[in-house]
């Protein structure tokens, strides 16, 4: 079986900044992903990612591809697998994929997470039509609008901040009676704005509108009253599930599932393996810094590799 000195998981922002450092660093290096882009491919319009004004989701996924075929030459192999066992052998690693195996001398996961969705009636119709989960990429756009943040935690507060810059009003919407998981100095700060407001205690029901998002109904645990609630805009923010069931065992995590790093090195619990972006324990979770954590994790793996 063919030894690769690097292989790496996911193609992502981190995953394909990854793979474009290890090319050019001739690594002999395998890439194994499902897709290009990460959550973002999906975003109509993302307004953050550095050297791009406005780019949308799918073209940002085709440039991440096309940067990395640029520089793989005959050092680094692309393969749309996704990734189901990691294990250790013979001093190596074995990586097993749902259509093959594969050994590398060391390993960078970068599988990113998923947004865990609001269950109610039409949330799924109405994502991308006014119901989002990232703020960073799509809240500019909802500029003078009625809003809304689902959630309660930092998170949440967080992006009802970020929206308080250029929304109209926003509404905080969460399903318990306080705020326990967010800090609160915090939720004062926030809660304090003239145009904020918090709906505390509720279960959302339905999200309604035509073509895009009019608003949503929701039911008050303690009475079982309903409400509705007019607004443009939907954010959610009720926590991400990182993508890292393949790696239990494995690598340290943790109780959220988060692969826990050294963030100097992004060198996980496991000589060997590194980590970076969104599937890991860092703090902020944005395209940016997931790129930024995978070059530091390339510059590391590549000492170990060639300088040690």
């Amino acid at each position: 079986m063919e030894l690769y000195d690097l292989i790496i998981i996911g193609g992502g922002p981190a995953g394909t900044a990854a793979g474009v450092y290890a090319a050019r660093k001739r690594l002999k290096t395998l890439l194994l992903a499902e897709t290009f882009g990460g959550q973002s491919v999906v975003s109509t319009e993302i307004q953050n990612w550095i050297g791009s004004v406005a780019i949308s989701g799918e073209e940002l996924a085709l440039n991440m591809r096309k940067h990395v075929e640029a520089y793989a030459g005959d050092v680094l192999t692309m393969k749309e697998e996704l990734a189901q066992k990691v294990e250790q052998k013979d001093g190596n690693f074995l990586v097993t994929t749902h259509k093959s195996s594969y050994t590398g001398k060391t390993i960078l996961v970068s599988t990113g997470s998923h947004r865990r969705r609001l269950e109610a009636i039409n949330a799924d119709k109405f994502e991308h039509k006014g119901l989002t989960y990232c703020a960073s990429c799509d809240g500019p756009m909802f500029e003078g609008q009625d809003l809304a943040v689902v959630g309660g935690g930092n998170a949440a507060f967080e992006t009802a901040a970020q929206l308080l810059a250029y929304a109209k009003s926003v509404t905080l919407v969460h399903r318990s009676s306080d705020f326990h998981r967010a800090d609160p100095i915090t939720v004062d700060k926030v809660l304090s704005h003239p145009n904020m407001r918090a709906l505390k205690n509720v279960d959302i029901l339905e999200v309604t509108g035509d073509a895009f998002v009019t608003g949503m109904t929701y039911r008050n645990k303690d009475t079982s009253e309903q409400g509705t609630l007019p607004v443009t805009g939907i954010f959610i923010e009720i926590g991400q599930l990182p993508n890292t069931e393949f790696v239990k065992g494995v690598v340290e995590l943790t109780e959220r599932g988060q692969i826990k790093i050294d963030p100097r090195t992004q060198k996980t619990s496991t000589p060997g393996i590194w980590s970076a972006g969104d599937c890991t324990d860092v703090l902020y979770h944005q395209n940016n810094i997931a790129a930024g954590d995978a070059v530091r994790a390339l510059e590391d793996i590549y000492v170990t590799l060639k300088a040690k």
